[in-house]
Parts: C-alpha cells; sequence; structure tokens
C-alpha cells in the first residue's frame, strides 16, 4: 500500500504530467570509423628500471603495449629489443640482470620478461583490476603488486585456495579497498595465472605505489586516492532555507541549521538548497563545515585515513600504517642511507567552496585547488611538505599584488622520485610542469628550503610530461621518461644539459598527442604554475571527491537540453533550481562530485546538470564537443589563468579528451554472461513496469531504461544526454552508468524523507568519503533504489512483493553494467610446455570471444568481442599473429607464410623457449598489434 506522505505527490505527478509529456529527438552522433587505437590514459607509475648491472635501461611504451630495452654505454642508449607485453604497461622491475616484470594496468597481468635468448614474455601471471607498481623485496625476493580489490581472476577457482582470494564483497561495508599480490618467482606454479603467495587487504581505496625499505624487509603501499576526511552531508539534512544558525529536526535527528549561503547569486536569484561539504576536524573529533558547526549527527561512519602501510616482506603482516599523508598519492621512494621514506602528492581543497573571483561569496578555490606537496615519513612522524609554498593564494591574476613571475618556481603533479646513493639529494618529475625538481633532504625534510632559491637547480625536460626517473650515478646521468613524446631522456646532472633522446614508437593519433599536454600543462595554463585541469581529473579520470564550485559571481543560464518529466517539476518543487524556473541552470549548484573525463563522447552534454551546454561558445542541447569546448571558462575561473586558451588550443584538448575510453567492466563475467542475480537485475531493468512516474500515459513514467537508456549501437550506457526530474531541488541530466563499481566504499547514511531505506545506524571505518548520486553523498545504489520516485505501488515503482530483493539485484546489475569494450578485452595468457592443463581453456574462452558478434558505436559499430593476438619467439625474433573468425587460423605477421591453425600454433608452445602469448585487444587494434611490427 501506498504511503499517506506519498499520495499527494503520486496525485500532482499524475495531474503534472497529464498536461505535458516531454517528447524529443535522441541524440545521434555520427558514425564513428573502427579505430586502430584506443586511447585509455593510464597513468605511469614506474615507467623506467636500471639492470642491476646498469648495463640496461627498461622503459615501458604504454600506447605501444610493450617493453623497450636499450643497452647503456658511454655514448647514452641504443635500442636493444622490443618485447610485446600486456595493454597498457605502467610499471616495470628486474629481477636480477635476466628477467624483468611488466605491470600491464588494462590487461589486468604481469608480464615475465625472459631476456636469455631472444627477449620475450615467458609467463603471464593474472590478478585483480587494474595493477599499478611492483616491487621485489623479502629475503626470498618476492613479488608485490598493487591491484583494485575487484577483478575477475580474484574469484577464479584457480586460487581459491589463496589467503585473500575470493568475493570482493562490493556490497560489504568496512572493507579494505586496496590488494597487494604477492608471488614467489620460484614458484608461480602452473595454475591459468600463476598461484600467488597470498593477497594482502589494506584498509584503502584503490592502491597505486610501492616502495622498498633500503634492507628489503619491509615494503611500503600507498593508497592512490585516499582522500581527506571531507564528506558530502544529505541534502535534506542540511535544513532548509539559508539560516545557518536555525536548527531542525529530520526524521528524528536534529541538524545545526541550512546552508551557509549566500542564499542568491549576484542577481537576487535565490539558490537552490543543496548538500554540504564537512571534513572531520581530528582534534575536536568532529565533522565540521566553514562555520564551524558540528555535524557528528549527520555522518554514520568514520574515516581513518590510513594512506601508506608498512608490510613485513617475509610474514607480510601489517607493521604500521600512517595517516593524513595526502589526499592524492603518486609515488614513494625510500631514502637509501636513512630509511625516510618519501611520499608525493597533492593535497585537495575542496571543503573550499565555489570558483570564480569570490567576491559576492566571500571564498573561491580559484587556483588553490591542490598543493603540490612531498610527505616525509620518519620515525613514526608525518611531515608533509608543500613544494610551492612561495605561492600567495589570496592574490589572483590581474588583482594588485599577485606576481605572475611565481609561477617559474613552482611544481606542479609530482610523480616518480629517486635519492642519491649518499640519500643527500631527492629528483622528483613534475609531470604538469615539464621538470624535475631538486631537493636537498635535510632541507625537505625540515622544510626549511626557498622554492624561490630551491628552484634554480631544477631541470627542465623537452617533450613534456615527466613521468619516470632513474639515477645513474655512476655515469652521473639522469633518465627522464618523458609522456607527451613517449620518450626517454639522458640527463648530464653536472651541466642539466639532455644530452640524449630515445623516442619510443607511438601508435597514437596526432590529435591524442598534441591534445594531451592541454589537460595536464600547469606551467602555461594557470595562473601559478600549480593548478591544471589534472589537479582534479587525475589522468583523465576521477579524484573521488566532491568540490562544490558554484559561482555565485555568475549569471543563470538556460538549459535547453531535452528532458523526462520536467512538467511535474515546477508543480511539485516550486522552488526548483532556486529560481522556480526549470529551464534555469543557477550557477550556484551545491557539492557535486567530480565526474570521469573518460568514456564522454557519446553521452551528450558535460556536467551532473548538462550545463556546460551553455556557455562560451553557444548552445549544443546534446552535443559533447561544443559542451566540452566551453569548459574554456574554467581556465580562468578555476585554474586562475588570467586569459582564456585560444580556441585552438581548446579544440586540441576536446579532439583528445573525446577520444579517451573507460575500461571493460572488471566485475562483469569475461563470457560476458550475467549471474542469476544480475539477470534478475536486467530483468527489471528492461521489463515493462515502470520504475518512475505514473503508471500510464505516454511520457508520463518510465522503465528504469527508459530513462537510463542502454543501446550500444548508439553509445548509449545509462543516458541519451536527457535531463529529468526526480523530486530533487534541481534538474539533473541522466548519468551514464559504466563506472559505479569505481565508487564502492562509502557506507552510511542518515535517514531523511526521500530515501525509503531506514537509518543505516553507526558503520565504523570505512574507506571513502563519497559515494553516489551528483554530490556523492548517497552511501550506496541499493539506498539510491530505495527513493520515494521508485517506491512499490500498483503499476510503478520497485514490486510490491518483496521490493528490498530487487533492489538488491538491481544494484548488481549496476556493479557489472555493460560498457563500450566487452569485458575479455585486455585479457592474456601465456601457454608454455608446463601449462596446457590449466591455460588451454582460457585460449578457448579468448577464441570463443573473439568470434562473437559485439555492438560498440565506439568501436564502429558490428564487430566481435575482440580481435585475438598471438606472441611466439621463432626464428630469433618475436612473430605475431592475428586470428581470423572467417578462415578460423591464424595469419602470421611476415606475410610470406600460409595461415596456422590453432594446434598448430598451440604446439608450438611444447617447445622450451617458444612459449605463446594470446591477447585480446580491442576490435580494429589487431592488425596494428599482432601484424604491423
Amino acid at each position: 500500500m501506498t504511503p499517506p506522505r506519498l499520495r499527494s505527490i503520486q496525485k500532482s505527478l499524475l495531474a503534472a504530467l497529464s498536461l505535458l509529456a516531454v517528447m524529443t529527438p535522441a541524440f545521434t552522433p555520427a558514425e564513428a570509423a573502427a579505430p586502430s587505437f584506443l586511447a585509455f590514459e593510464s597513468g605511469h607509475v614506474r615507467p623506467l628500471a636500471l639492470s642491476p648491472d646498469g648495463t640496461r635501461l627498461f622503459a615501458v611504451n604504454t600506447p605501444d603495449n610493450s617493453l623497450s630495452i636499450f643497452t647503456v654505454g658511454a655514448a647514452g642508449l641504443a635500442l636493444q629489443a622490443k618485447v610485446p607485453v600486456g595493454l597498457e604497461p605502467v610499471a616495470v622491475a628486474p629481477r636480477g640482470n635476466n628477467e624483468v616484470w611488466v605491470v600491464n594496468h588494462l590487461s589486468d597481468s604481469v608480464s615475465v620478461v625472459s631476456l636469455t635468448g631472444t627477449p620475450r614474455v615467458v609467463r603471464t601471471l593474472l590478478v585483480g583490476d587494474e595493477p599499478r607498481d611492483i616491487v621485489f623485496a623479502g629475503t626470498g625476493g618476492r613479488a608485490f603488486i598493487t591491484t583494485a580489490h575487484r577483478g575477475q581472476h580474484r574469484t577464479h577457482s584457480s586460487i581459491a585456495g589463496v589467503p585473500g582470494a575470493g568475493d570482493p564483497q562490493l556490497t560489504t561495508p568496512g572493507v579494505g579497498r586496496a590488494d597487494v599480490w604477492v608471488f614467489d618467482p620460484a614458484s608461480l606454479g602452473t595454475t591459468l595465472g600463476g598461484t600467488p603467495v597470498r593477497i594482502l587487504n589494506l584498509f584503502g581505496d584503490t592502491p597505486r605505489a610501492l616502495t622498498v625499505s633500503p634492507d628489503g624487509q619491509t615494503v611500503y603501499a600507498a593508497v592512490f586516492k585516499s582522500g581527506n576526511q571531507t564528506t558530502s552531508l544529505l541534502e535534506e539534512t542540511v535544513c532548509e532555507g539559508f539560516n545557518p544558525y536555525l536548527p531542525c529536526l529530520v526524521n528524528g535527528s536534529i541538524y545545526p541549521g541550512g546552508s551557509p549561503g549566500p542564499a542568491t547569486n549576484h542577481q537576487g536569484v535565490p539558490a537552490p538548497e543543496v548538500a554540504l561539504i564537512v571534513k572531520y576536524n581530528n582534534q575536536v573529533n568532529q565533522w565540521r563545515d566553514e562555520l564551524g558547526r558540528n555535524w557528528n549527527n549527520a555522518v554514520r561512519f568514520r574515516l581513518p585515513d590510513q594512506d601508506v602501510f608498512a608490510l613485513d616482506a617475509n610474514t607480510l603482516g601489517q607493521k604500521a600504517a600512517y595517516p593524513h599523508v595526502g589526499t592524492t598519492l603518486f609515488n614513494m621512494v625510500t631514502n637509501p642511507v636513512t630509511g625516510t621514506l618519501y611520499v608525493s602528492n597533492t593535497e585537495a581543497f575542496n571543503h573550499v567552496r565555489f570558483e570564480g573571483p569570490g567576491n559576492y561569496g566571500g571564498t573561491t578555490v580559484q587556483g588553490h585547488l591542490a598543493e603540490t606537496r612531498i610527505t616525509a615519513i620518519l620515525g613514526g612522524s608525518v611531515l608533509p611538505r608543500h613544494l610551492n609554498k612561495h605561492l600567495d593564494y589570496t592574490k589572483l591574476a590581474n588583482e594588485p599584488g599577485f606576481d605572475p613571475a611565481a609561477k617559474a618556481h613552482s611544481l606542479s603533479m609530482p610523480l616518480d622520485m629517486v635519492v642519491s646513493r649518499d640519500g643527500r639529494k631527492l629528483y622528483v618529475a613534475a609531470y604538469s610542469s615539464s621538470k624535475v625538481g631538486v631537493f636537498d633532504t635535510q632541507a625537505l625534510e625540515a622544510d626549511s628550503f626557498n622554492p624561490k632559491v630551491a628552484s634554480a637547480a631544477y631541470i627542465p625536460v623537452s617533450g613534456g610530461g615527466p613521468s619516470g626517473l632513474i639515477l645513474d650515478e655512476t655515469r652521473n646521468r639522469l633518465y627522464v621518461m618523458t609522456r607527451f613524446d613517449n620518450a626517454v631522456k639522458v640527463i648530464d646532472l653536472a651541466t642539466r644539459a639532455e644530452t640524449g633522446k630515445q623516442v619510443l614508437a607511438n601508435p597514437e593519433p596526432a590529435s591524442v598527442v598534441q591534445g594531451r599536454p592541454v589537460l595536464y600543462d600547469a606551467s602555461t595554463l594557470s595562473a601559478n604554475g600549480e593548478a591544471s585541469c589534472a589537479s582534479c581529473h587525475i589522468f583523465g579520470d576521477m579524484d573521488d571527491l566532491a568540490w562544490d564550485l558554484g559561482n555565485p559571481d555568475e549569471d543563470v543560464t538556460v538549459n535547453t537540453i531535452p528532458g523526462r518529466l520536467l512538467g511535474a517539476a515546477e508543480l511539485l518543487k516550486p522552488h526548483i533550481n532556486g529560481s522556480g524556473n526549470v529551464e534555469d541552470f543557477h550557477p550556484m549548484k551545491g557539492p557535486m562530485t567530480t565526474q570521469t573525463l573518460r568514456g564522454m563522447v557519446n553521452s551528450g552534454a558535460m556536467h551532473w546538470r548538462g550545463d556546460r551546454s551553455t556557455g562560451f561558445f553557444g548552445v549544443g542541447q546534446l552535443d559533447p564537443n561544443l559542451s566540452f569546448m566551453n569548459f574554456i571558462v574554467a581556465f580562468e575561473g578555476l585554474l586562475g589563468r588570467a586569459s582564456m586558451p585560444t580556441v585552438a588550443e581548446m579544440q586540441r584538448f576536446t579532439d583528445f579528451q573525446l577520444q579517451v575510453q573507460l575500461p571493460p567492466n572488471p566485475v562483469r563475467n569475461l563470457d560476458n554472461t550475467l549471474t542469476a542475480a544480475q539477470q534478475r537485475g536486467l530483468n527489471f531493468y528492461s521489463g515493462t513496469r515502470r520504475s518512475d512516474g505514473i503508471p500510464f500515459g505516454e511520457g508520463l513514467g518510465f522503465t528504469c531504461e527508459g530513462c537510463h537508456r542502454i543501446d550500444a549501437s548508439q553509445g548509449f550506457f545509462g543516458t541519451d544526454g536527457r535531463v529529468s526530474f526526480e523530486n530533487i531541488p534541481q534538474i539533473v541530466k541522466i548519468p551514464q552508468l559504466r563506472n559505479l563499481y569505481q565508487k564502492v566504499g562509502m557506507f552510511g547514511n542518515a535517514t531523511t524523507p526521500f530515501f525509503l531505506a531506514p537509518d543505516s545506524g553507526w558503520q565504523g571505518d570505512q574507506v571513502r568519503g563519497f559515494g553516489y548520486v551528483h554530490d556523492g553523498a548517497v552511501d550506496t545504489t541499493s539506498r539510491f533504489l530505495s527513493a520515494i520516485v521508485f517506491i512499490p505501488s500498483l503499476g510503478v515503482g520497485f514490486p510490491l512483493n518483496n521490493p528490498d530483493a530487487t533492489r538488491r539485484d538491481v544494484e548488481q546489475l549496476l556493479l557489472a553494467f555493460d560498457t563500450d569494450l566487452a569485458p575479455i578485452v585486455g585479457q592474456q595468457v601465456t601457454l608454455t610446455n608446463t601449462n596446457s592443463a590449466s591455460a588451454g581453456p582460457r585460449v578457448d574462452l579468448l577464441l570463443q570471444r573473439a568470434r562473437t558478434p559485439f555492438t560498440s558505436k565506439i568501436l564502429g559499430g558490428a564487430v566481435t568481442e575482440c580481435d585475438l593476438v598471438a606472441k611466439v619467439a621463432l626464428g630469433g625474433r618475436v612473430k605475431g599473429f592475428l586470428f581470423s573468425p572467417s578462415s578460423n587460423a591464424f595469419t602470421p605477421d611476415d606475410g610470406t607464410t600460409a595461415n596456422v591453425t590453432d594446434a598448430t600454433l598451440r604446439n608450438h608452445a611444447k617447445t622450451a623457449g617458444q612459449e605463446v602469448t594470446y591477447t585480446c585487444v580491442p576490435p580494429g587494434s589487431g592488425p596494428r598489434i599482432g601484424l604491423n611490427r
């Protein structure tokens, strides 16, 4: 039976929607040709390594899916070999002088490369989702690899007996989401992807960097986007109105007051009711806002903010955890003399509201998004050091007293670090500054350095995007990986001059290469040399935070995006969008989580409300190109630049970013089937029962799929670009649903009128402060599905019979949501002369998926799930093969021999030294990766 408090809402909805059912054309961007290259923008972690004897340098070639091996001599570097590995390699580590391990971010694998004989992959280890770093440590030289706490292989039967393997518990509170896979290189076993000794679980979100103590007995692991003890309060817990000191009672809990305001923008147009970001104050144990109000009653969890973990390399036990190291942690290194641990990181200021000049609202984060830091950890003390402490953030560009020369001393996006063997000098790659910072370690630890003085020792690097460093003190050189031009530079440390360059093969289109720097460049595209688009959109993705980037100094603009259920908005919400006008974009939008910049090309206008559909370059409703171009104003309003980039620069940025794609879903089965629960969820999602609106009338109610569209031929995976009214204070765009699994980790919400789910109660320690919907305030998808707009009723909403069971099924579907790429893309296996029993069935699966029809707009329409490539060392080189479904055989790369059968290729692996590595690559990329070598 429908609760009485909702009957009036449903009656009003019926009346309003009977007057107006919004009908609009679908968004249909131009059909794309099948690309030979897909961009994923995987971030480098450890892209360079030097062999222990110093004679060879190893460099990952991320876009080319290969490892380049250089001999090191008096004249510089000379290419010795190039070895195909997995997709998107981001880290490399030598195991002795004759073996190298490569971490493949998209393939969820580690390639074991032998340098004996023909350099080749001799084993592929399968690990968790999106591995990032690798080190060897401990008495037995174990391998440690960081991955997310998810992925198809962690539940594979072959490792069922491994401690730490199994269900990732994506809907369970209080579970660490950071894994470290540990292998014994001397005993990898003959299972499908190797048998790890253990999978360690750390209480943080997805990890990134690793490093080892000087004695090799302690491994340090760092959480990547570890957060900063901030969270969003549910909008209904912030009292109505803009009186910050008038408490209110909501569902039995007392809250301290309304929004801090201002109550209008500079035009006097009333602002919408929004959520509020609060930050935990560890001194008083309170969640506080900018006014110092205590919001403990509104938060149902604790964020311990454990950032770096010390692990015993032999017992594999956790020795220590270090909190408050930074918000986003990039790389780590230890001082070889003192053992001090250094962590390159940024510290976000998302608790400060508003972009723009800050005149009407009184505050702004313009130019002060995230501070560049290196945090030293020594003797149990955590010592953050701001590398740009010379900056005066109170002075904005074009204001009196602003110093335009200050940016010359700034460093941005600190990645890889190395320390001299005497422990006295630290080098850090500043990715967004095209420089290598150089610091005296004692001055760094004591915080006694002056950036204006220290910057005289910084090393400029050509090419852009320095991401990896190797110190060769024997030759007094520094080797630098520069991602923007995909090259390795040789720096003479005596003169700080660049004396050599090795350019790696790059299959990226020119538009990708030319547009990438605009995402990262802080030196020319910000006012102070510290801020860039990548300060929040880290490697073109999310920072897992919410920001209130409203601008009270801006005008209200017009929303022309077609929508659903809009006819009821002004009736049910007289103050919709603050102004009461359903077609307004109010500039004071409230907290919004950072959205990924990946996979946007078919999703229509940008931002949670789609408000970039209107802007500097005009109005485009559903046009992603124009919408992204309209971000041009952020370079002034947010990054603090004195002027906007040129139109040509912005178009290069747009052309690049719209090509970057999301990875396959790591929760979905590799054969692209659904579990029983996911299938039940899909049956409801795509069924005939409306979940929202009213049960009859064209355009008056919709199924889940009716709003969150699924149409692979159009590139719709949760959205067709339209907006919708969902009985909340603002009209929002219907969002895509492909990466919900990345937002797991915040559990705990107070009860509010909008959600039928009960108060979660105290949930204890959690790893994330932001969850779902636009403001990140909803803890789980299950709670979102309990919203009153989906209330079980006659003919509409979740089923009247056991609705929670259906909600749980839909939640399972959403976590495994379909994407532009089949889940098999990137997957690998190496067939050897000892593992045919375990690896053979996986080869069968790869062949099956390479034959299976698949539809993807970004891949040009009708394709198969993957192109299957095989690599094997024959005749002194690594030979490539591409599977042809039409001939059911493999085409060799030399073009001089006939196609070979599956059986013939597998027979090669029976001979030692002829291991065959199979990789499912994106459809369209097969000829380039398999044959064009």
